[in-house]
């Protein structure tokens, strides 16, 4: 499947400080994708770069096979809406309509203004948006990218979830496929030592007598001393979250055959 982006070793930095680094990725085509961390972890700079306005310091990203920001048609298969742009000051909507196709040759007016006359100022109004989003995705192959702290919306439009803590990308995937792999055991305390080769130890806690742990693998889970859970959605990315600010100062996994 072809990537909508591709990112290698991708890294900004100001200064001394590192705002996205080390990023490798390759997001698949036709998908809505939750982009999901804490202020300050990198996700608009991820996205900056994505789109030409800001340049790597290290490595490089491609975004629909080209690079960002480069030229005109690039510039019009690619939309960018930003947290805290305003709308241009004196504007009617039918104004940035017009403003809107006279910067992109590709801007649909007849989608903007259907859009605009579906969506009204009240509490159903979030979810409106979000069913049109999967419309828009189904009708046209669009890809879209979520950047949101809202879980609960991402689960229910998102396929693909990529996950940035502490300028770097943690985890990204299919949404079902990481969930499928994720377990949360539950049991005596045992030492990380004695798990499995192949379970990925992804986040500890441990009592006196109890461990919880939360491993990623793909095979079947059989010793019968641990009780096991599936992650939901946001227990999985606050595991990831978490994970970030310790597992520098783990040791590393010592698994056994």
């Amino acid at each position: 499947m072809t990537a909508i982006i591709e990112a290698d070793g991708l890294g900004t930095r100001y200064g001394r400080k590192w705002a996205l680094s080390e990023c490798t990725l390759a997001i698949p085509a036709g998908k809505v994708v939750g982009l999901v961390g804490p202020n300050g972890a990198g996700k608009t700079t991820l996205l900056h770069l994505s789109v030409g306005l800001l340049q790597p310091s290290a490595g490089s990203i491609s975004v629909l096979g080209g690079r960002p920001g480069t030229t005109p048609t690039q510039l019009g298969r690619v939309g960018f809406v930003a947290q805290d742009t305003p709308t241009r000051a004196g504007f009617s909507v039918a104004d940035h309509l017009r403003f809107g196709r006279w910067m992109n040759p590709n801007f649909d007016v007849k989608l903007a203004e259907e859009r605009i006359e579906s969506l009204g100022l009240d509490p159903l109004a979030r979810r409106e948006f979000l069913q049109g989003v999967i419309a828009v995705v189904v009708d046209s192959g669009t890809s879209v990218i979520l950047s949101s702290h809202l879980v609960a919306d991402l689960e229910r439009v998102c396929d693909y979830l990529v996950v940035v803590v502490d300028s770097r990308v943690q985890v990204a995937g299919e949404i079902d496929e990481l969930l499928a792999s994720h377990h949360r055991l539950t049991g005596p305390r045992h030492d990380r030592g004695a798990l499995p080769r192949d379970q990925e130890l992804i986040d500890e806690r441990h009592t006196d007598r109890q461990s919880t742990l939360v491993v990623r693998t793909n095979e079947a889970i059989l010793d019968p001393a641990w009780t096991i859970e599936q992650l939901n959605l946001e227990d999985l990315v606050l595991t990831y979250m978490t994970r970030a600010g310790t597992q520098d100062r783990r040791p590393k996994l010592e698994a056994r055959s």
